[in-house]
């Protein structure tokens, strides 16, 4: 059998250990007992994203925004809708650039909103520009593969 995969919680950032064959069947923290998955970005810190994507064993797809940022506003349940279909594949989170301006700066984030996938935690895709949920699914498993 495989080595379970580490998965954070979205809710309380502790790490689980869970068998890749048990991800769709809603496993829930086992610190916290909430949801692993929810079907929603989680919005991350920088102290989190970092944690996050140290301990994660699946792809981590990350939108970058500001709350400033129209088309960030626009693509926003276009995300949230990629993460219902995504999800438990992929961890989808949220990164805002005014709340963590260190991020955006050491991953070189230039125009927003920008998607960008990571994989053991080193940057695998880049992909600037608002989408569609459709678009999003499409480029991620594309990107993930």
């Amino acid at each position: 059998m495989a080595d379970p995969l580490q998965i954070v919680c979205p809710h309380c950032d502790a790490v689980n250990r869970v068998p890749a064959t048990r991800l769709a069947d809603a496993p829930s923290c086992g610190a916290c007992h909430k949801p692993l998955f929810a079907g929603h970005p989680a919005p991350l810190d920088e102290e989190r994203f970092r944690k996050h994507l140290r301990a994660s064993s699946i792809p981590i797809l990350v939108d970058f925004w500001a709350s400033w940022c129209g088309p960030c506003r626009m693509m926003a349940p276009e995300f949230e809708a990629a993460a219902r279909e995504l999800e438990p594949n992929l961890r989808l989170v949220k990164v805002s650039t005014e709340e963590a301006p260190g991020i955006a700066q050491d991953l070189a984030i230039r125009s927003i909103p920008t998607l960008a996938l990571f994989r053991g935690g080193k940057e695998i895709a880049r992909q600037a520009g608002a989408m569609p949920a459709r678009q999003i699914v499409a480029w991620a498993r594309g990107a993930a593969a």
